[in-house]
């Protein structure tokens, strides 16, 4: 019933209705309100480190500033640290999910920088794109023109299983020096390549709102409100990402 392609939005992190457990009236449950106000929250954080970051990245001759590469690692590998204990852990979520959304600031922060670097107003071409999605996938959602049946779900779910597959075979062949041709690249096919990818990262957006639904009309504990909106910053990240290096792929075809 569960259903995410997100990783950190899974079938076992909610309530289970069939186990009889009850959430506590003291301790409060899940409300849809109390997600999203989690989820601006969320996105705060990571806007202040992000921009904190994005100070530190030149220096005053314009060159990378030294030791510039610790917000881009130190973002990278603390966020993944950070978001596989938050799967694992959602009860820890209400602690671990603002942690992240600092962490993964300085390496958002930092890459962006960098982008920006080489293609100027990219960063904010690709803000824009990724929350006019974000609001017109919601409105998709909430109007009833895009359901999350099981097909839909499991489509989702398969690419972007896919896609993963593909980056981490990227980055493993990454370490013996061996490139899988033409889908990073600014050619036709990269940039196709990147459509989709952009286009399943998106879905994932419907299935978390629908995902966080779900959870609220189950009555989940109070904490999953973090849960949930640590949830959509996962698939909005990757979403930010994905926009950008499709922009930069398109910029140096120019």
């Amino acid at each position: 019933m569960f259903r995410s392609g997100n990783p950190a939005l899974k079938e076992s992190t909610f309530l289970d209705l069939g186990s009889g457990t009850v959430v506590s009236r003291n301790a409060g449950t899940m409300t849809l309100n109390g997600t999203v106000n989690k989820t601006g929250f969320l996105l705060l954080l990571t806007v202040l480190t992000a921009a904190f970051a994005w100070s530190q990245a030149f220096g005053a001759d314009g060159q990378i500033a030294p030791g510039f590469s610790a917000y881009v690692w130190g973002g990278m590998i603390g966020g993944f640290v950070l978001a596989m204990i938050t799967v694992f852990k959602s009860q820890w979520s209400p602690v671990t999910a603002p942690l992240y959304a600092l962490v993964e600031g300085f390496f958002l922060g930092a890459i962006s920088a960098l982008y920006n670097h080489l293609y100027e107003g990219i960063v904010l071409q690709a803000v824009m794109l990724t929350f006019g999605t974000l609001f017109a996938l919601l409105l998709a959602y909430r109007s009833g023109l895009i359901k999350a049946t099981e097909n839909f779900k499991l489509g989702v779910v398969a690419a972007t299983g896919g896609i993963a597959l593909v980056y981490l075979a990227t980055i493993v062949l990454g370490f013996f020096d061996i490139r899988i041709p033409f889908i990073h690249d600014s050619g036709l096919i990269g940039i196709g390549f990147s459509l989709f990818v952009i286009v399943i990262a998106a879905l994932n957006l419907v299935l978390d709102f629908d995902f966080i639904e779900s959870g609220v009309e189950a009555g989940a504990p109070k904490y999953m409100e973090w849960y949930g909106a640590f949830g959509l910053m996962v698939t909005l990240v990757w979403l930010y990402i994905e926009f950008l290096r499709l922009l930069a792929k398109l910029q140096s075809r120019n």
